[in-house]
């Protein structure tokens, strides 16, 4: 690890007393705030550079994108394109975390794992319908036992070998701030709240992956926000001036969070209109379970749908429609629908908006999202 080597070895070993402006200046990979820029633009830099070797590979393995029949028509000229392409991300933000945060964060190496597993789960999902041209993969219940042993190893972990205090922080309740304040559910009643946020997600971000550059996109937008959120809650002062629960342990996540935010807008680079590669169920079960579990670890759960609103409102789409159609259905009539189609990007694309409108007007939404979390911070 390049912190290590610099810090740990170089600068403490050789540099402390030295008047050196290069002894000097190593002083300042100590700050996290520094890291976290570097593993940014590490991890933007191993995607533009190592991009279209990856997509070449993907190409030769024939991991091209199998579509679904019943999906837009616009579509169907897409089939065939490099699928898979998350593990350019997932292998960016490893690099350049391992590079550039302190090893000896227990919070970090959760954050890796729950990330690794899930992308596990939505590798296989690629590969049977890359290989056994099934268009939907794993099927429902098989995708959620992968996502909930995920889940359930997080809370194990934080259960089993840290201090992770069981509160659940609430924006604008300062008092539920506190470890052992009147929002204390315990653990148990946490792994239930762990399930549902880790499951909810990772699929809410599985959901947004329809269109070119959506989900890459305002991946790099949230992820931006909870960088922020992140550093404020392992920091004790400013912890303690915005009234949210302080997680020393999660400062090395900010470095984590900020290689996903170069990650996701290297990916971008290749997954804008039109897209040379899609990111798979390999990339969005993989970012949507980092989200979920950075925001379970900084106790940042209540603003997810706020940091993430556009993949909320993806999946509530999903949700919705299912639910009317299933209420109305009667005698052999089909039920009504309250979306043409979803996810929701679906709904305006068969409304004849434009694919790029359709992005770029999520991208705005989802801005004003990111700003509204940061803004819940001295609302408390």
């Amino acid at each position: 690890m390049l912190y290590y080597f610099l810090y740990q070895f170089v600068f403490q070993q050789y540099g402390r007393n030295s008047e050196s402006y290069f002894f000097k200046g190593l002083n300042v990979i100590q700050y996290v705030t520094f890291r976290t820029a570097l593993a940014a633009i590490t991890a933007l830099l191993i995607s533009l550079l190592l991009g279209n070797k990856v997509i070449k590979k993907l190409a030769d393995l024939k991991f091209g994108q199998e579509i679904r029949e019943e999906g837009p028509a616009s579509h169907h000229e897409k089939r065939g394109t490099p699928t898979m392409g998350g593990v350019l991300i997932i292998g960016s933000v490893f690099i350049s975390t391992i590079l550039w945060a302190r090893p000896d964060s227990l919070y970090l190496w959760i954050a890796l794992g729950a990330t690794t597993l899930f992308a596990i789960v939505g590798g296989i999902d690629d590969y049977i319908k890359i290989v056994k041209r099934r268009s939907l993969g794993l099927t429902g219940k098989q995708k959620l036992a992968g996502q909930l042993i995920t889940a359930v190893a997080v809370w194990g972990v934080l259960y089993l070998w840290s201090n992770y205090p069981w509160n659940i922080s609430i924006p604008f309740f300062k008092a539920t701030a506190e470890v052992n304040g009147i929002s204390y559910v315990g653990p148990i009643i946490y792994l239930v709240f762990t399930i549902f946020i880790l499951l909810g997600s990772s699929n809410a971000v599985n959901l947004t992956d329809g269109l070119d550059g959506l989900a890459s996109s305002v991946t790099f937008i949230a992820m931006s926000a909870l960088t922020g959120l992140t550093y404020l809650a392992s920091d004790g002062r400013w912890a303690e001036i915005l009234d949210i629960t302080h997680t020393p342990a999660a400062a090395e996540l900010t470095v984590f969070c900020g290689a996903m935010v170069g990650a996701s807008l290297g990916f971008l680079w290749y997954n804008s209109p039109p897209a040379s590669v899609f990111m798979g169920d390999v990339g969005s079960l993989a970012i949507g379970g980092a989200i979920g579990t950075v925001a379970i670890l900084t106790k940042q759960e209540f603003l997810l749908p706020f940091i993430g609103g556009v993949f909320i409102l993806e999946a509530l789409s999903v949700m919705l429609q299912v639910a009317v159609f299933k209420i109305t259905k009667r005698g052999g009539r089909p039920g009504k629908r309250v979306f043409r189609m979803t996810p929701l990007h679906h709904h305006f694309e068969i409304s004849g908006w434009k694919e790029p409108k359709i992005v770029f007007r999520f991208v705005i939404v989802a801005i004003l999202f990111a700003l509204l979390s940061l803004s819940t911070l001295k609302l408390r």
